[in-house]
């Protein structure tokens, strides 16, 4: 019989398996969506989790301009911006953002600040793929569909 380590084995980036996943957004909360995909980017869904390697996977998430915000988020949450000129701070609502030409920037941000900053940070953004309509080039990678809504029925508004 084999004994148990007691020794945390770090993962090394050349053993990284990196899945696909795709989620349909429509209808779903913002807050409870990213944290579900800041987790799947960062790897912490799997045994062999080390912090300091991108050993996340790749999120592929249709419908993003579809997203709901709970509460008066939608007129309330404002979203800045610095011009770089003195007094150059602009501001956006969420509602405007998701009325704009990129909806999908909404549910980028949220899953952005749930991610590390650094180089780390900005590798596992790039394994995220948002797409505001239902078609997406990722077809090849045959992504593996994951069901938001049906883990937690507060997952998804209107239902």
């Amino acid at each position: 019989m084999k004994a148990l380590s007691t020794s945390t084995r770090s993962i090394k980036p050349a053993e990284v398996v990196k899945k696909w996943h795709l989620i349909d957004a429509d209808g779903l909360v913002v807050g409870r969506l990213a944290v579900i995909i800041a987790n799947l980017l960062r790897g912490k869904h799997k045994p062999s989790f080390t912090p300091h390697v991108d050993c996340g996977d790749h999120v592929v998430v249709i419908n993003a301009g579809k997203v709901r915000l709970t509460g008066n988020k939608l007129k309330q949450k404002i979203y800045y911006k610095h011009t770089g000129y003195a007094g150059g701070i602009k501001e956006v609502t969420a509602a405007k953002v998701l009325d704009g030409r990129f909806p999908e920037r909404v549910l980028e941000k949220a899953v952005e600040r749930m991610i590390p900053r650094g180089p780390l940070g900005r590798a596992q953004m790039r394994a995220l793929h948002l797409y505001a309509g239902t078609e997406h080039p990722h077809g090849g990678t045959q992504p593996e569909l994951l069901d938001v809504a049906s883990r937690n029925r507060k997952n998804k508004v209107g239902a």
